[in-house]
């Protein structure tokens, strides 16, 4: 059975994560082409989980776009993988801090996979430099 881990980081602090698959491989998307709702004041001590940011960042069209087309390249290779036995794909998303556009955007894609019906495990690696 394949599974997906999705992870949000922070190319400010630590960068794309390891696959913890072991294959060395997967999609890295960048995020920070998006508008980022850290520099505003209303949002800036929150995060990507939280309903105020989702809402800013669900209004951008420029979202929905990103993530519409990570989704099929992510779906297609997913497809692909299952077809030759592979077991793991690796997805990061990230951002500059870690905390706002990559932690919604691993959110909302680990939701459509998952509806999609695949197994789908999803790590935030900057948690600990979130206020």
């Amino acid at each position: 059975m394949l599974h997906i881990s999705i992870a949000s980081f922070g190319y400010h602090r630590s960068g794309p994560p390891h696959d913890p698959g072991g294959n060395g491989g997967g999609f890295v998307f960048d995020c920070r082409f998006l508008p980022n709702p850290g520099r505003e004041a209303a949002y800036r001590h929150l995060n990507g989980l939280d309903p105020e940011v989702q809402a800013y960042l669900e209004a951008l069209p420029e979202t929905g776009v990103l993530l519409q087309h990570a989704l099929a390249l992510i779906e297609q290779a997913a497809r692909q993988y299952r077809t030759v036995g592979y077991t793991h794909l690796h997805v990061a998303f990230g951002c500059t801090g870690g905390q706002h556009r990559s932690v919604y955007c691993s959110e909302q894609a680990a939701r459509m996979l998952r509806d999609a019906g695949y197994s789908v495990s999803v790590l935030h690696t900057e948690t600990e430099h979130w206020p």
